[in-house]
């Protein structure tokens, strides 16, 4: 049996001096993995000295399988995926866990930039028009003005997908459901992961009673071409391949996403709606 109920998974690559910057402090009430995708800086090194239990990794298999390496490590009933730039407050994970001890499936806290805004870490239907518009291009940013979701303090909202930086499940039910999918190397893992859970019927959630900052630089924000601009369009391709009603709008996205099309927009409520997933005994017991 674990010292602690939860378990956090960390992928670093060349995070040295963003560890030092967010996960410097006082003991950790958690099981802590950082999993390094063999960086060239100090970055497990400096992981091990805040109290993480670090796996290194002798080339960079991407943030998918790596993720995958150290949930098969993780001995807490609970775990979160966090990303190197994101400022945890223990506190929440009562929260996080009440939430998935009623209706199971992924949730994520409300994240906040690091002027303290919220960031729209919660996602509508990620079509590709959508995609165009949350980059800020017009009219399409208007016709998709839901897409980008945010919770208030006291209110928990269905998404379809929540971005990959911090997401939360029952260890047992995230490893059930296939984990993350392998063949995403960086970018949309998040996308597909959050729509999987729907179609194994586990609801996707946004708590806006857990505030989390998250000091996010997105690599793809300019416009000069990179690598990082190459593997998302990689990404991107393999994406809409596998759904390609959020790129051509065939099949109806309503109809092969019947339950996420159903309460995606609408508010989580105390008690468990129908269709959503009862816990189970070995979850609730840690038991895997």
């Amino acid at each position: 049996m674990t010292a602690h109920q939860w378990s956090v998974v960390t992928v670093t690559y060349n995070s040295a001096d963003t560890l030092r910057r967010c996960w410097a402090g006082a003991a950790k009430p958690y099981e802590w993995i950082v999993v390094d995708n063999c960086s060239a800086d100090d970055s497990a090194a400096v992981a091990e000295e805040l109290g993480a239990r670090v796996i290194r990794l002798p080339e960079n298999v991407g943030f998918s399988r790596a993720n995958n390496i150290g949930v098969r490590e993780a001995a807490g009933e609970y775990v979160l995926f966090a990303n190197p730039d994101l400022e945890i407050q223990p506190d929440g994970f009562v929260a996080l866990q009440q939430h998935l001890d009623t209706h199971g499936g992924l949730v994520a806290p409300q994240l906040l930039a690091t002027d303290g805004d919220a960031q729209p870490n919660g996602r509508g239907f990620p079509y590709a028009t959508a995609k165009l518009g949350n980059r800020k291009i017009w009219p399409l940013s208007r016709m998709h003005a839901g897409y980008r979701v945010m919770a208030n303090p006291g209110e928990a909202v269905y998404v379809a997908w929540v971005m990959g930086a911090a997401v939360a499940a029952r260890t047992a039910d995230f490893i059930a459901f296939g984990g993350w999918n392998e063949r995403f190397f960086l970018y949309y893992e998040d996308h597909e992961l959050g729509l999987r859970a729907w179609r194994h019927d586990l609801p996707v959630a946004l708590l806006g009673d857990v505030r989390w900052t998250h000091h996010w630089a997105r690599a793809t924000n300019s416009f000069q071409w990179s690598r990082a601009h190459t593997l998302e369009l990689q990404s991107a391709r393999t994406f809409f391949g596998m759904f390609p009603e959020f790129l051509i709008g065939l099949p109806l996205a309503s109809r092969r996403n019947r339950q996420a099309a159903r309460l995606i927009g609408s508010s989580v409520p105390t008690q468990r709606v129908p269709g959503e997933p009862v816990p189970s005994p070995a979850s609730s017991t840690g038991t895997r």
